[in-house]
């Protein structure tokens, strides 16, 4: 074999090897497999929680950033809702796994660690655990996701619609086997990838939570048509969808921390706005 012709093999293992690791959320493969007791273990201690002043219980919002962690726009959130009378909760999906390290992050942007389907397995732990914590009213819980989190919390419905478990997970956590949604209020979604990978995008949900999607017109990041068909397709279906447009702004605009050369630009009025439309819709 000549050299050229090993190459092309090398190649093509590879794209192959990057394009199976790519879809196996959506196939139901993953690397990691938890007991949800044991990936609550390793969520818990970063959890960043926010509780009002005053008595609780408090409704809560579960907060799930973009692909590169956690940023400045989550607990700006946190403080606006706790002057509204929510306590919140960021669940960092990144530290725990050492995903901020030399930008491993941008490997979960690609797909090729820690898809939406396998973060739902974050996602659907985090309301277990909210269930359990002292200050959380578990009849009033809310999930606010941007961009990834939002491809999470979309395919942690579908998910659920489907009675399938989180590539991630060994079984759903108990309190969702025992009471499923229950006390689920609704769920935002701020910009989320609706694409070819997205469990929500290909075969949607049938359990009956509000939702709001906030989308970005032109969105160079995650496509706007994508998740504007999505959107309108389970509305469609009788589906309780509410979506705001934001135009002249780009993907992220609600975030000021970003990566070197990013081309994304914070917008503060936009970022106000967005915050207006959450807190209107969750207090509804």
């Amino acid at each position: 074999m000549s050299m050229a012709a090993a190459a092309l093999v090398v190649l093509a293992a590879t794209v192959g090897a990057v394009g199976l690791n790519t879809v196996r959320g959506p196939l139901g493969w993953s690397a990691a497999d938890y007991a949800p007791a044991a990936l609550a273990t390793t969520l818990k201690p970063y959890y960043q929680s926010r509780v009002p002043d005053g008595p609780g219980p408090f409704p809560t919002a579960l907060l799930f950033s973009g692909c590169d962690g956690p940023k400045d726009n989550l607990p700006f959130l946190a403080e606006e809702l706790a002057e509204a009378g929510w306590a919140s909760i960021i669940v960092d999906s990144h530290r725990p796994r050492q995903y901020e390290k030399y930008e491993a992050w941008r490997l979960v942007c690609s797909g090729q660690l820690l898809n939406g389907s396998e973060r739902a397995g974050d996602v659907a732990v985090a309301l277990d655990n909210a269930r359990r914590m002292d200050f959380v009213d578990d009849a009033q819980i809310v999930m606010i996701g941007a961009s990834h989190g939002g491809w999470a919390v979309l395919d942690f419905l579908t998910l659920v619609s489907q009675n399938r478990v989180p590539p991630i997970l060994q079984t759903w956590p108990v309190s969702i086997q025992e009471a499923g949604l229950s006390g689920l209020q609704s769920v935002v979604v701020l910009y989320p990838y609706c694409g070819t990978l997205s469990m929500a995008g290909r075969d949607g949900w049938s359990v009956p939570v509000p939702a709001m999607f906030l989308l970005v017109e032109g969105d160079t990041i995650t496509d706007f048509d994508d998740c504007l068909q999505l959107a309108e397709r389970e509305r469609g279906r009788g589906q309780p969808i509410e979506i705001g447009t934001f135009r002249g702004v780009t993907h992220g605009f609600d975030q000021v921390e970003k990566s070197l050369w990013s081309r994304l630009e914070f917008n503060p009025d936009a970022r106000d706005a967005a915050v207006r439309e959450i807190l209107e819709f969750i207090d509804d």
